[in-house]
Formats: structure tokens, C-alpha cells, sequence
């Protein structure tokens, strides 16, 4: 993976109904511990009190011994593992957060990121709110808790409508959950059982560590309920058309997990079949830059007929490079993370398939890894279009000075690169590999057509932070 700027923002997991809803959140959150590393925490409840626990780090990190998890009684919970986009990489945002209002107590945790969160807050504080933390999940309390509706149900969805962008959300109060999904369903969400449990996650790899059973996608504007009465859906959103993030398939989630209706692998060998069909080379072999674009490198390989081989190694004790905290440590992560096959690559033409290139520094120094252990060629190969344009939707992509592709021609980013050759994929080649149609997808990034309005930020017009898209 090639990306260096931040990170997706985060992985939401919650159960309801079963014994041991802390030890099985536990366990989902180390399925998602891919989208975030920054730190993680677990809400329950026992249907009489709130209990919580979090950490900076990972979960082994916060939740590191047994007894912790013994402290967190109940039958129902959510979790969090994180990655800060919007807020500071701080003690104070870590989630899910807890409030207490009116004399009750509610839990949220976030999957996403908001697009007029300026305007929300500058509208909370001028009403009197006081903030403590610096992300944007806070502002769905200050809603929920301004709301007079007369239940958390009936409060969550009066305060929803208001929030504009992406959220996947999972509330704990005493009584039971409520998970939502923006009306546009930019961030995945799905539904599924153990047993008589229900269990929820951003992912379905979380399901799967536990044992739990897929039933569904929350589908994009829904809000479900969750209690001792069974769950309950509703639409408290106008109907807007689907924005799927397409970025989740080519990077993001897990290739063992469903999103979007499809298995990922499938999709992200697709991409790397099509791929060669459009950017053929003449190599001896094909590798792939492990672990996300593996599979884009197996389908590459089956499409084009150059063998498979493992020319890199990963360190897997060392975390993704995407979504380490600050650049000086992903600068770190690159060397630390990857090692050449000498034996595999000495002499040898050889195509690296890469899902997507950002700032292009990982990719550089992988090609010159390549090359000092003795490839005679390093192809490079993008199973994504050139990434021209920031995502506000939770991608830690701010501005279009970071962003390589928007900044370069292909050929002078091989330069750029040292590659001996550099292909993408088409815009319209990625977005065929998927069985929904095309316009179900938010492209943002590759393409600059965003599908909501974004706020003006920190006195930078959009147009200033996103800026045209290159011809």
C-alpha cells in the first residue's frame, strides 16, 4: 500500500443480548484493528449502569489483561478502534464517547467524517454548548441531548437530518443500542447474530473472528433499534442517492470481509484482471505489495499469464503505513515494514502491483528497495485511477499539494517514482468491476465530483482545498 498521508476513520463494533458482550467486542475490534491503531475502547452495560474502559494504542494495548474485560459487565456493548481525521490524536477523543444528560447515560462511536462540522459547532456553541473534545463525533451528543423527543430512539433520529457527510454510528444507553448509516452510505455497516445475540461492525471480518452469522447491510438512512423487544428499523433521512466509498474496496477493509453487498477479494481480483487487460507489461513475474494489494497482484497475474511470486515480505508487527499517526513514523514504518526476496527479484523484470499511490514516498522507496536487490526492471502497476482530489468523508487527505497525482503527469510520477514504467487504472475500468451500478459509488478522490456540499475550512475556500481536478 502506498498511501502516507492518515487514515480511514475507524472501525465500530457492537453486540446486544449476549454474556459476554465485552470479550466478543474485544476480539471484533482486533478483526478491525486495520482501520485504526491510535487507540480503542469498549462501552457496556448491564441494563442497570454504563461501564467503559479506553486506551491510547492498539487493543492488545488498552485491553491487555483478562481482568480488564472482568470490569465491563453487561449484555450489550459497543467499541472503537480509531484513527483521528477530524481531532487530535488525544486522550480526550478517544471513543466510544460517554455523556450523562438529564440524568441518563449515552454512548457513541464513529465510523466517519463530517462535512459541516464547522457549521455545527459554531451553531451548538453560540446555543451555550461547551465542547471537550476536538472531533466531530461529539456534535451527535450535543444533537441527540438538544433533542426533546421522548426516548434515545426518537432523539437520534431527530438529530440525525442535521449532520452532513459520512457516519456510521453505534449508540449503547442502558436499555439497548441504536446503529445508523448516513443516508448516503458512504462507510460500510453491516448486521449480523450469534445465537439470540445481535451483533453489528463495520466490517463482517469481525463477525466472522466471533463466530456471529451476516444477515444484512444497515442499508444507507437506516436507524435500527436494538433492545429487550427485538430490533426495530426505521428512515429518519430523505432518500439520497448511494456514495458508496470505492476506496473501501481497493484498500480499506479486509479482503476476507463483505461490504457493499460483495465480497472484497472478488472484487480486488477483478480490479487487478482489468488492470492488465489495460496496462500489459513484459516482466518475468508479478508481486504484489503485501498485504492489501495481494490480491489485485493474483488477479494481475491470472489475467496477464506472468507467474505469482512473493518478492516481498512484511514485518506484520509493524502496523499499516497509511494510518501511522505522523509522517516521521510512516518515513520509519516503510523500512521497517518491507523486505526484499534478493533470491526471487536479482536479474529478474519484475511488475509490483500497488492498489494506489498518494504522496508517491512509499512507492519510491519501495522501486529503489527493488532495485538494490537486483531487479533488472520494476514495473509498477495501480490497481486505482491517479488520486487527484482530498476525501472529506474520512480519508486524511486535506489538501491537493499532498496528493501526487494531482501535481504530475503519470510519466513524470514514474519519474518521480525511478519506475522503469508506471500504469494506472481507467476511472471506468474500476468502477466496472463491481456488480451495483457505477453511480453507486463516491469516485471524490479520482474524480473531484464530490456528492455532498463540503463546508469551507479553516478560512480556504473548497475550491482552494480541493482545487480543479489536473487535465
Amino acid at each position: 500500500m502506498s498511501i502516507e498521508l492518515g487514515g480511514e476513520a475507524c472501525g465500530v463494533f457492537a453486540i446486544y443480548g449476549h454474556p459476554n458482550a465485552a470479550e466478543l467486542t474485544c476480539f471484533g475490534l482486533h478483526a478491525l484493528q486495520h482501520r485504526g491503531q491510535e487507540s480503542a475502547g469498549i462501552v457496556t452495560s448491564n441494563g442497570t449502569d454504563v461501564f467503559a474502559r479506553k486506551g491510547m494504542g492498539e487493543i492488545g494495548d488498552v485491553f491487555s489483561d483478562a481482568r480488564m474485560l472482568a470490569d465491563l459487565p453487561g449484555h450489550m456493548a459497543i467499541g472503537h478502534t480509531r484513527y483521528s481525521t477530524t481531532g487530535a490524536n488525544s486522550v480526550a477523543n478517544i471513543q466510544p464517547l460517554l455523556i450523562t444528560f438529564r440524568g441518563r447515560r449515552l454512548a457513541v462511536a464513529h465510523n466517519g467524517n463530517l462535512t459541516n462540522s464547522q457549521a455545527l459547532k459554531g451553531y451548538l456553541e453560540e446555543g451555550g454548548a461547551i465542547f471537550q473534545t476536538t472531533s466531530d463525533t461529539e456534535l451527535f451528543l450535543h444533537l441527540v441531548a438538544r433533542s426533546q423527543k421522548p426516548d434515545f430512539t426518537a432523539m437520534i433520529a431527530d438529530a440525525l437530518p442535521q449532520a452532513k457527510g459520512a457516519f456510521s454510528l453505534v449508540f449503547l444507553h442502558k436499555d439497548g443500542l441504536v446503529v445508523t448509516r448516513d443516508p448516503h452510505g458512504f462507510r460500510p455497516l453491516a448486521l449480523g447474530t450469534l445465537g439470540d445475540a445481535f451483533v453489528v461492525a463495520s466490517e463482517t471480518c469481525a463477525f466472522d473472528i466471533i463466530g456471529a452469522t451476516y444477515v444484512r447491510d444497515i442499508e444507507p438512512g437506516e436507524l435500527v433499534a436494538i433492545d429487550s423487544d427485538g430490533v426495530h428499523s426505521s428512515h429518519p433521512h430523505a432518500e439520497v442517492k448511494p456514495a458508496f466509498c470505492i476506496f473501501e474496496f481497493i484498500y480499506f477493509a479486509r479482503p476476507d470481509s463483505k461490504i457493499y453487498g460483495e465480497n472484497v477479494d472478488k472484487v480486488r481480483r477483478r480490479l487487478g484482471r482489468q488492470l492488465a487487460l489495460e496496462q500489459p507489461v513484459e516482466a518475468d513475474f508479478v508481486i504484489g505489495v503485501p498485504d492489501s494489494s495481494n490480491t489485485a497482484a493474483l488477479g494481475y497475474s491470472e489475467a496477464s499469464g506472468l507467474r505469482f511470486e512473493i518478492g516481498l515480505i512484511r514485518n506484520h508487527y509493524v502496523g499499516r503505513t497509511f494510518i501511522a499517526p505522523t509522517q516521521g513514523t510512516r518515513d520509519l514504518d516503510v523500512r521497517r515494514k518491507f523486505n526484499p526476496v534478493r533470491g526471487v527479484l536479482e536479474g529478474k523484470r519484475v511488475c509490483m502491483v500497488d492498489d494506489s499511490i498518494v504522496r508517491g514516498t512509499t512507492s519510491r522507496k519501495l522501486v529503489k528497495m527493488l532495485f538494490d536487490a537486483g531487479a533488472k526492471e520494476v514495473h509498477v502497476r495501480i490497481s486505482s485511477p491517479p488520486i487527484t482530489n482530498p476525501c472529506f468523508y474520512g480519508i486524511d487527505m486535506p489538501t491537493r499539494s499532498e496528493l501526487i497525482g494531482a501535481q504530475l503527469s503519470v510519466e513524470s510520477i514514474r519519474e518521480s517514482l525511478g519506475a522503469t514504467s508506471l500504469g494506472y487504472l481507467s476511472l471506468e475500468g474500476m468502477l466496472s468491476m463491481h456488480s451495483l451500478p457505477d453511480t453507486s459509488f463516491c469516485t471524490a478522490c479520482f474524480s473531484g465530483q464530490y456528492p455532498t456540499p463540503i463546508e469551507e475550512q479553516a478560512g480556504k475556500s473548497v475550491f482552494e482545498i480541493a482545487g480543479p481536478a489536473r487535465p
